[in-house]
């Protein structure tokens, strides 16, 4: 079954850029009708999907987050990353990655960011 591995770092800067891997492993993210998310949880919130790519390397981006949110896919890798530029005070939360077939979702583990200067 899909498993997924979040990697990167925990602090970031404001104005920064905070990047973020999925590590996939038991399915490949090319495989056909994937979605791979990308999503968050600020500290009292509830989820905020952030975006997703596509098995065919079409992406969708919340409109609220579109202007400084980038989903990219590395098939050699079989991982997807997040890089969500200009961090400010409203950017801290539980980063998660994870997998949508239209009839399982599976998660990664989530990583906790922090932005800080």
């Amino acid at each position: 079954q899909v498993q997924l591995q979040e990697s990167g770092p925990g602090l970031v800067k404001p104005s920064q850029t905070l990047s973020l891997t999925c590590t996939v492993s038991g399915g490949s993210i090319t495989t056909s009708c994937y979605y791979w998310n990308r999503i968050r949880q600020p500290p009292g919130k509830g989820l905020e999907r952030m975006g997703a790519i596509a098995y065919d390397g079409s992406t969708y981006y919340s409109p609220s987050l579109k202007s400084h949110t980038s989903i990219s896919g590395d098939t050699s890798k079989n991982q997807f990353s997040l890089q969500l530029s200009s961090v400010t005070p409203e950017d801290p939360a539980v980063y998660y990655c994870s997998s949508d077939d239209a009839s399982t979702v599976r998660w990664g583990q989530g990583t906790q960011v922090t932005v800080s200067s």
